[in-house]
């Protein structure tokens, strides 16, 4: 007897376990749509909790504050487009030619994920929370590709400085922006002659 009611005990735990997820991860979804549509300081807990099909307060017992809502929603977006893996590129030992394959693929990444990245880049200087976990996701991430690009010049002293500030701007997403109306192959190839002008 007892044995029956610890498993059916078990049981229900499981399913409310499985249904708390399943609503984080709808009102995860729903945030995600809004601030790729119309960005995160535009985005309204009341039209989260509505696409979500539940309450405000609901929303609020999952993510009490603005920086777990953007830590889910970073973490999940991430998932779903991952950036590309700066170890594929670690083997190209020609700097020149790990400058253009590099810029070539994160400009590829770049296109896939414009509308997000576009309005978190431009919210984040009013939302010090967004900041934050964007300093820590794509931040840390182009801080570590930066890093992966100058190292084969093997510069130093001002060379290495307008290098390192070359990359920076290479790198940056506006750039890729300004540039995109190229394509994506010729863009990386204008931004490497960049590269390649400072490292001279």
């Amino acid at each position: 007897m007892y044995g029956e009611m610890g498993e059916r005990r078990k049981y229900e735990l499981k399913k409310r376990a499985e249904r708390l997820e399943e609503t984080r991860r709808r009102i995860t979804d729903a945030t995600i749509d809004l601030h790729r549509t119309v960005g995160p300081a535009a985005t309204r807990i009341s039209e989260v909790a509505r696409r979500a099909g539940v309450q405000r307060v609901t929303v609020y017992s999952h993510f009490p504050d603005d920086a777990s809502l953007f830590a889910a929603c970073s973490a999940h977006w991430r998932s779903l487009h991952p950036a590309p893996d700066p170890s594929a590129w670690a083997t190209i030992a020609e700097p020149h030619e790990r400058v253009l394959i590099v810029l070539r693929d994160l400009y590829g990444w770049y296109r896939e994920t414009e509308p997000m990245t576009a309005n978190v880049l431009r919210d984040m200087e009013s939302l010090p929370a967004l900041r934050r976990v964007i300093d820590e996701g794509l931040g840390r991430y182009l801080d570590a590709v930066r890093s992966l690009l100058a190292e084969p010049f093997r510069a130093r002293g001002r060379r290495r400085a307008r290098i390192a500030a070359a990359i920076d701007a290479a790198t940056s997403f506006h750039l890729w922006r300004a540039l995109a109306p190229l394509g994506d192959a010729e863009a990386a190839r204008v931004a490497t002659a960049l590269v390649e002008a400072a490292a001279r």
